[in-house]
Formats: C-alpha cells, structure tokens, sequence
C-alpha cells in the first residue's frame, strides 16, 4: 500500500466520521476497555521520539511502525528541545512537532502524547530545561512557585498547540500523560499533581482522557496516581502479566489495563556492555499481555540517536551514550530487525496487520578513511571560541551562572606557589560536573572525573598557567537528583590551599564550528609536547567528497575513530554527538545522509580531549557501513542497575 493510498482511505474515513456522530474517545469503566467512538477499543502502540530522528526520516519511521501493525505511536514532548532560553521557543525543522503529529494522522496512526512538563527518557535533565536552576534551591516537579510559574507558562504556550490535534478535534491523539513516573520522585507532592490536571484540563477541555504512568508496584502508585486522571503502570518481558496488572487494579478496579511502557531492550551507560534484550522473550510477554485484552506501548519501537549533547545520565553519576538503539525492533538508524518481524507475527494473532511490503531498511555507504589534521588546541582558539571574553571571579562558577547550557566551560587560573615536586589538585566536594580536562602551561597534566577521580598531581612554577577544560556529559534525567549543575560547582584546592582567581571562558563552540572558525589558520601546528599518554583538548579537521551524479548517494553511514579516545564530532556543521571508544560500548555513530552534500566537500571537525592521534604520522576517521555498539568495555564504574526497575535508579 503507497503513502497516497493511506492518506486517500484516512481522508474518506475522517470526512465520513465528520458528517455523523463526533469523535469521541473515552474510558468505559463498567466494560474495562477503551471506547472510540462507541466501539470497544486497544492501542498497540510504540514508542517514537521525534527529537531523536531527523525530520527527513519521520516518515519512514512511522510508516514501518504501522506496517508493523501498530495503531498508534506514543511519543513524548521534551520542553527543553523547544524553549533552550527563558521565552524562546523553537518549532520549527527537526523540533516541528505538529507537522510530525500531522504525518502520523495522515499515515493513519493514533497518538499517545507524553508532554510532561518532566519526561526522563534518558534525556538531559528528563526534559526540564537547565535555565530552571536559575534558581538555585527550586524544587522541580514540586509546588514550587517559580517552578509553577515556568510550567504554566510552558504548558500555555504547548497545549494550545496540542488541542487541534486532539481526536475529539478530528486529530490524532486519543490521550495525554500528565507529568511522568511521579510516584517514583521523592516529592510526592499531589498538589503539583492537582494544579498539572487543571492546568490540562484548562487547556484540553474536559473531554480528553488524561492518564499517568508508574512502575508496576503498589508503592509507585500510592504517590504517583491522582484521583480524574487514569492509572496506568509500564513493565517489560520476563515478568508476570497478571501480577504486574494487578497493581494497576489497585489504583484502577475497573478500566482497561495499560502497560504505557513495555520495555523491547533497555538504556546504555558509558562503560557498561550494550543492553540486549531476548527477542523471543519480547514476543512471549507481548501476546500475554496482548491475550488479556491489555492496550500497551512497546518502549522504544525505535530508540534514534542523542545528536549533540542531548544525552542524559543516572545517579550515581553515569551518563548515557550517543546512541539510543535501546536494542529495539527498528535499530537507531530506522532498519529492520529480527524483533521487529517477531513482534509484527505476535501482532497478527490479534488485529489485521496492513498488506503490502515493509518499507527496506536504508542502504549504508562506507566512505572511507578521511585525513585529518590539527587545526587548534581549545586555548589557542579562545578568541573565536569566546567572542565575548572572560569573565572574572575570585571562585569559579557554574555552566548556569555562565549562561550556558551545554557543552564546555574553560576555567583558568595560576599555580599560587612552586610546585617543584608533584602536588595534588583535588576536588574535595567531588564538584567537577562532570570531567576536567587540565593542563599546566599548555602541557596536558591529567583528568578529573565526577565520582571517579577527584585528584591528580601537578608540577610546575608559580605563576604557571593552569587551564581546565569542565564537560558537561548530560544531566541526571531520573530521580532526586535531576536538579544537576555543571561546571566547577565547588573549589578546586592545590595541596591545601583553595585556589582563587578565576578567568571563566564561556565556549561556542557549536557556533564557531558551523562558521568555520576553527579552520582559518592558527597556532595549531606548533611544536609538539613532550611525549606523554594526555595531550590537551585540540580540534582537528579533514574533508571528503561525495561524488555528484552517482544514484542513491548521499547514503547513510557511520563513523569510527581509530586510536582516538573521547571527544565530539561534527559533520558540516552538524553536532553528531560524543564519541568514547576507549570506554565503550558504542564505537560508532550514526550518520544520517540528510547532513552529507554531494555538491561540496563534506566537512568533519573533531575536538579530541584526550589523546593526540596525529603526532606522531597521520590520523584519520573512518566512515564504515557497519554498526559498532557493544565492543570495548573499559570502566572500574560501579553503577548497577538490573532491566526494567527503576528503583536502583533512585
């Protein structure tokens, strides 16, 4: 079936429903199930998130989702994508959620909206944006006044936009979730639960049906469900069906049952092994859930990738990769899997799947090695990279305070003293948020690390210049302690003296990337450093091209860094995200084609933190047409967590 063919057979539906009865969508509680217009109804559903997918590739995605016999899709609504600043909204390009709301309506897919305000989904700060912390001790997800007075402006300007789209309206959307997995937050707070319903329902109107979602415990209900909004618990394959249904009648005796959030594999962390999950036990658990007349939502149907530095973490601190993969049934790159035919033969035993072919997974091309060169260390190139200079404090302070968001910070400071012989420099409160990057007059001197390092050893003369380069690896998105400042967020000390003096470099680095700053001619090919195992943080850059007039090319592909260790990357301009091979598991990254031009050299800028590839002989990064997800695992970190609870989390 063609994508016109759809769009032709919905348009007759919807003007044929329109000429009758008004679409309505409800609970029937007296028949546990969902009514849609009259009729006895469930969702299949499968989680989507747009801001992980290039606009380009919306309509793939969800046109193999359906195919897949999926009759809706659930996604969620970071408010941090669209409102970055205090006031400033962006709906536009690949943060266009109507259109995307409007391609699924016209392919024939139902919608489950998650807007939050706070969503986690491993993303930054689950969400929130970070100029929230304006405020230093505000209480998010609470009553907080100021807290209250960002949501209700966010949501003002949100769920207008929202209410045309809603079934009731002719759109798509059958429900909408109000916050996320509150009765796992230490606030228990059910007066911002009350104020979230009305602010809703002031929006909506009273005829939409509003739901929540917790884990599928009694304890994760008592505070996380609220009287007029529907209770709904999320659990993953392995399990007990009936038992995990059973917490739901607690909150809800009658109504029909919804896991919100069936787990198809499971989050990454920086120095864990890639999470897999069996693809038969995923079709076991769905056909039992399927077999009891359940509606559920299969988290992630495809997982997409973290572009730039959207990533979020867990505590204790362990941030979450590039990659979203989340081993789910459409891979990061939107291709076919195993699982994927698996859970569409499940789906088949219980509601008509559309005819017709799958649409293919993406061709991948492998372009190759490309050359790359050292254009600039950071410190050499603060002139492009900090347009605006300095600013100077007796202490340093954070990303916030800065009025950054994202990325990197450079503070800079002097040895007060000779340190002839080697000195510690330590972070004694553990506030480097979230690794540090220092050196000593220009000489790499070490790294320190959120709960893992907090002290190195220095030398050098009074005097001497001491730079550290702060990366903000992604805020904690789930738990109490998503309130997560960046930066130097307590002082450093030199043996036992706080260190002082503070020269803080707020860096644009995205900007002056995308304006090709940082290939005009510098400093970068200065003497070489002493050897050493650390280099300091330095861009390097190389070009390749495509050749116009091939058919089918651009293609998607990925890209790998051999004997680089940590850094980012970015593709004519584009922030692809962070890259760890020495620490794994992920070693490459997706490459969407939509960011490659066959009509001028493709640009690739890398800033490499840690090591210096290139010195000596060359250096090169690769474009390969093979994914590389779960291969060196190289962390003494701690962090544990078992699949699908989210206690360990807390």
């Amino acid at each position: 079936m063609t994508f016109s063919n759809i769009r032709i057979i919905l348009l007759c539906f919807v003007s044929a429903n329109t000429l009758g009865v008004p679409r309505n969508f409800n609970v029937d509680y007296k028949n546990d199930c969902f009514r849609k217009d009259g009729e006895e109804f469930r969702y299949i559903s499968g989680s989507v998130h747009y801001n992980r997918i290039p606009r380009a590739y919306w309509k793939d995605r969800l046109l193999k989702m359906y195919m897949a016999g999926l009759n809706a899709i659930q996604t969620y609504v970071p408010w941090n994508f669209h409102e970055p600043s205090r006031g400033q909204y962006n709906f536009s390009g690949d943060r266009d959620l109507e259109h995307f709301l409007q391609l699924a309506h016209d392919i024939g897919l139902l919608v489950v909206l998650r807007p939050g305000p706070y969503i986690c989904g491993e993303w930054d700060m689950g969400g929130l944006p970070a100029w929230l912390l304006n405020k230093k001790d505000i209480v998010l997800r609470s009553s907080d006044p100021d807290y209250i007075a960002a949501v209700d402006k966010w949501m003002g300007k949100l769920l207008p936009m929202m209410k045309p789209f809603l079934y009731q309206s002719g759109g798509p959307i059958i429900t909408v979730q109000v916050e996320n997995e509150y009765g796992s937050y230490f606030a228990c707070d059910r007066d911002y639960l009350r104020h979230l319903t009305k602010l809703f329902r002031s929006h909506l109107g009273n005829d939409v049906v509003l739901f929540t979602t917790d884990g599928a415990g009694v304890r994760y209900l008592k505070c996380g469900a609220l009287q007029g909004l529907y209770a709904t618990v999320d659990f993953g394959p392995g399990g007990n069906v009936s038992v995990a249904f059973d917490a739901q009648r607690h909150a809800e005796p009658h109504g029909p049952l919804v896991n919100s959030e069936f787990y198809t594999g499971w989050l990454d962390h920086w120095g864990e092994h890639h999470s897999t999950v069996s693809t038969a036990i995923v079709a076991k658990s769905l056909n039992e859930i399927l077999a009891v007349g359940a509606s559920v939502n299969l988290y992630m149907f495809i997982g997409g990738t973290n572009f730039g530095y959207w990533n979020g973490a867990n505590a204790p601190y362990a941030p979450q990769p590039t990659s979203y993969d989340y081993d789910a049934p459409l891979t990061e790159a939107g291709d076919l899997t195993d699982k994927y035919f698996a859970i569409r033969e499940v789906i088949k035993l219980y509601r008509k799947v559309p005819e017709g072919p799958v649409l293919p997974s993406t061709p991948k091309y492998a372009y190759g090695a490309v050359q790359m060169k050292k254009l600039h260390t950071v410190s050499d190139a603060l002139e492009v990279l900090s347009l605006s200079g300095p600013v100077k404090s007796i202490y340093p302070l954070t990303f916030i305070e800065m009025n950054q968001a994202f990325g990197f910070v450079l503070y800079r400071t002097k040895l007060p003293v000779d340190c002839s012989t080697p000195t510690p420099l330590s972070s004694p409160l553990n506030g480097v948020h979230d690794r540090a990057y220092v050196s000593v007059d220009g000489v790499a001197a070490g790294i320190l690390e959120r709960n893992k390092a907090l002290t190195i050893n220095v030398t050098g003369k009074a005097g001497s210049q001491v730079d550290v380069l702060v990366e903000n690896m992604g805020r904690i998105n789930y738990g109490k302690d998503i309130n997560d400042f960046k930066g130097l967020v307590s002082n450093l000390t030199l043996g036992a003296d706080t260190l002082t003096g503070w020269a803080i470099y707020s860096l644009s680095i995205d900007q002056a990337v995308s304006q090709g700053l940082l290939w005009e001619p510098g400093s970068g090919e200065a003497a070489p450093p002493p050897p050493s195992p650390l280099s300091v943080p330095t861009f390097y850059g190389g070009a390749f091209v495509i050749p116009d007039g091939i058919p089918d090319l651009p293609q998607d592909s990925y890209i790998r860094f051999p004997n680089w260790r940590k850094g980012q990357v970015w593709i004519n301009g584009f922030n692809l995200g962070r890259y760890w091979p020495a620490r794994g598991p992920q070693v490459t990254l997706f490459v969407p084609a939509i960011i490659l031009s066959t009509a001028a050299p493709n640009n690739v800028t890398v800033l490499e933190l840690e090591a210096d590839p290139c010195t000596p002989g060359h250096c090169t990064v690769e474009f390969t047409s093979t994914p590389v997800l779960n291969a060196t695992v190289n962390s003494d970190h701690k962090h544990q967590r078992a699949l699908f609870r989210r206690d360990d989390l807390l």
